[in-house]
């Protein structure tokens, strides 16, 4: 890679993780958006799916604290009512566009409770166009489960391998890889057992980077927070939860990393904001350290839409306070009063 391209990679990730600002994730899968649809009673078709992007891309001041959101292929074909695609859309907010490229997860053979993700096959010849639709950067999910003797070694190290060479190929070809390994809140498992799968894994991802000769200042790590399982018993509170996570970063991210950017993983949408403040609280860290929601960003805007055009604004009220709330977080400044 050339110096101009490295300096190109290095200024998108800065901008993506920029101070006071966070990535939304709109990249719902379409089982996934089913189920969200089918929480406010709206048929999941193309263009309900069009709508619900649009009422939140076109939410007044979103740029204040939304630095990029991750699309999934079909949203980066589709426009605005006005007939302005969304990528053009939200690059003229200074918004960057992201493209989830991962095609999913499926069994591991010898293991069947753990999973691999698939996609890699056909990604060269994908990212160049992406790339001219405009994205800035991509997406590749990776999920690690812990139950009874899992995650392995073998599963944790084949999905490090494949979202290496994803990261790899993305920068080869001008887009910024965000590097998503997610162990799973799913399980009774104890905030320790969390801890030591996460570090296991981001251990075996930057191996898997350094091999693959990735430029770490290109890159985003999308990763989860060290959590109780949602079954667990005893739930970790606040302080615990940010000392381990912060602990097991700094023992497994290099600090030429640019920026990590955590995912909510079914967390709720105020407990998500609170937890990102307390991590905050801990700084200053090596990299910037900041926020890609789905659901925790996504939840009280498509629950206050309901499929309603007389709900956007409400809805887009709703969007607006949880960015600006998960932004004010970023600084480790928010308080639980700011919620009302």
């Amino acid at each position: 890679m050339n110096e101009k391209s490295a300096e190109e990679l290095k200024q998108t990730a800065k901008q993506m993780v920029a101070p006071g600002k966070g990535i939304l994730a709109a990249d719902e899968s379409l089982p996934t958006i089913e189920k969200r649809f089918k929480s406010i009673n709206i048929e999941n078709n193309e263009e309900n799916r069009r709508v619900y992007r649009e009422v939140i891309f076109t939410v007044p001041g979103i740029e204040e604290f939304i630095s990029g959101v991750i699309l999934f292929d079909e949203t980066m074909h589709h426009k605005t009512s006005d007939d302005v695609g969304f990528v053009e859309f939200l690059k003229n907010k200074g918004i960057i566009p992201g493209i989830k490229v991962d095609e999913g997860t499926e069994a591991m053979p010898d293991s069947p409770n753990e999973k691999v993700t698939k996609g890699l096959e056909g990604l060269p010849a994908r990212l160049p166009k992406y790339h001219e639709m405009g994205a800035g950067f991509a997406k590749w999910r990776a999920v690690i489960t812990i139950a009874e003797g899992i995650p392995t070694d073998k599963c944790i190290n084949e999905n490090a391998e494949r979202l290496a060479e994803y990261a790899r190929l993305c920068q080869e070809n001008g887009i910024v890889p965000m590097v998503e390994p997610e162990v799973l809140m799913d399980g009774s498992h104890t905030i320790k057992q969390c801890e030591d799968a996460t570090v296991r894994t981001l251990k075996a991802l930057f191996a898997s980077l350094a091999q693959k000769r990735v430029f770490l200042p290109g890159l985003i790590l999308k990763t989860n927070m060290v959590l109780s399982g949602k079954e667990c018993p005893v739930q970790a509170d606040l302080e615990e939860v940010a000392r381990r996570t912060v602990n097991t970063l700094k023992n497994t991210v290099p600090a030429e990393v640019t920026g990590i950017a955590f995912l909510s993983g079914g967390q709720d949408d105020i407990l998500a904001t609170a937890r990102l403040n307390e991590i905050n609280k801990m700084g200053p860290h090596p990299w910037e350290v900041s926020f890609s929601y789905s659901r925790a960003l996504l939840g009280p805007a498509l629950k206050a839409w309901g499929g309603k055009t007389e709900n956007v604004k409400v809805a887009q009220d709703a969007f607006y306070k949880r960015a600006k709330l998960n932004a004010v977080a970023r600084q480790g400044q928010y308080s639980p009063e700011m919620e009302n």
